[in-house]
């Protein structure tokens, strides 16, 4: 008999958010935590954003959901916001990020289908990409920690090193859909992709008739200091996925595409039954309404420069802990060193100072705080941070 009715599928920890205030999470005992894990990314505005509750307030008192068999006014109006801030011409939305790189998966597949090339079936994907938990997802990336026992996997896949783009050509042939990459990896370690590998990637595409797809899920949305990672390679993509940021919390997903993209989604090719609900589409507007304000994205940027200055002037006072900083904007990590683990450390800063991180792959601490932290709020997560490897060193040197 499981101690909890859920399925243990989380190693939980003794952490029970019961509010949220801003930067902070209160547990059920009233114990106060500094959030900058952000639900993994999600609560971009913190909690409690006025604007967002009112707006998801309104919206359940007036319509909640309908059926995609009607028209969606909402939908639309979101829809059409997106698109008039992105590189898109068509939007799907879903309940979350995974559901969109399905429909980014599709897509691509259908693309080719239409145009007559069934056979280019194949998306090239990439090492320690994390693309969510469904069977495709689980399929487009090699980690064995999510794909041991869930064989068969769906066939369709080539894996290549993330930022070697010779490699990523290499496996190009006649089956090839095209790409599908994080524009920067956040589970598998807080990776940017380089200039020379984006852009390389699209030029291939463009070379060859392939499409590029890239996982937004965590990196766009404003996280990076732009509306979209991809604007800081100065290419576009042809489909991307997005999600965690775009509701501010309430599950919300995308896929974007251009026409021609998404020229084989047609009538009967997907669907969703609470996809685009009104009650989404209202949290997602008012997510915008604050995103798009002027000098929004210029903040996210100073505090994201000014979040990994403090970083790198920390690292030399903990060198036996702490080895370099990562990422983009509020895309940051810490690569520790061999002699700690992130998941250890990650658990020391939460159960010991009060301050919520995230563990990643190559050893590295994800931090992910809410887009509209200030200054006072880097002050005390690097004080929190430094007193954590203040007092992690003598378990490290045990």
């Amino acid at each position: 008999m499981p101690i909890t009715p859920l399925m243990p599928v989380y190693p939980r920890c003794d952490v029970r958010p019961v509010r949220g205030e801003g930067c902070y999470l209160i547990g059920e005992r009233g114990e106060r935590y500094l959030d900058f894990a952000s639900g993994i990314a999600v609560n971009a505005l913190g909690h409690g954003h006025p604007h967002l509750v009112k707006a998801i307030a309104e919206q359940a008192a007036t319509l909640m959901h309908v059926s995609n068999l009607y028209g969606s006014p909402q939908g639309e109006k979101l829809a059409q916001r997106i698109v008039d801030n992105s590189f898109a011409d068509t939007v799907f939305f879903t309940n979350s990020g995974t559901e969109a790189v399905e429909c980014a998966i599709k897509a691509a597949r259908r693309y080719h289908y239409v145009n007559g090339n069934p056979e280019r079936n194949t998306l090239i994907t990439f090492n320690n990409a994390f693309h969510g938990r469904t069977m495709g997802a689980i399929s487009a990336t090699n980690q064995a920690k999510m794909r041991d026992g869930f064989e068969p996997l769906l066939p369709g896949f080539a894996y290549a090193p993330f930022n070697d783009l010779a490699a990523a050509l290499a496996l190009v042939n006649d089956t090839t859909a095209g790409f599908m990459v994080e524009t920067i990896q956040g589970e598998g370690g807080v990776s940017a992709g380089t200039e020379e590998f984006i852009q390389g990637l699209r030029k291939a595409c463009d070379e060859h008739g392939l499409l590029l797809i890239l996982d937004e899920v965590q990196c766009g949305y404003g996280r990076t200091g732009k509306m979209w990672a991809y604007e800081h390679y100065g290419i576009t993509p042809d489909i991307m996925s997005v999600a965690k940021g775009i509701g501010g919390g309430f599950p919300l997903g995308a896929c974007l595409a251009t026409e021609e993209a998404a020229k084989g989604m047609v009538i009967g090719t997907h669907g969703s039954t609470y996809g685009g609900n009104p009650l989404a589409m209202a949290a997602g507007e008012a997510i915008l309404d604050v995103i798009l304000e002027p000098g929004f994205l210029d903040h996210v940027t100073m505090m994201g420069d000014r979040l990994r200055q403090a970083l790198e002037q920390m690292i030399p006072n903990h060198d036996h802990i702490f080895d370099s900083v990562r990422g983009r904007g509020l895309m940051a990590g810490i690569k520790l060193k061999d002699s700690a683990v992130s998941r250890e450390f990650v658990a020391h800063l939460r159960d010991h100072h009060g301050l919520l991180t995230v563990a990643a792959g190559e050893n590295v601490v994800r931090i992910l705080p809410p887009l509209v932290i200030e200054q006072a709020h880097i002050d005390e997560f690097v004080q929190k941070m430094s007193a954590g490897a203040r007092m992690f060193a003598p378990a490290v040197a045990a």
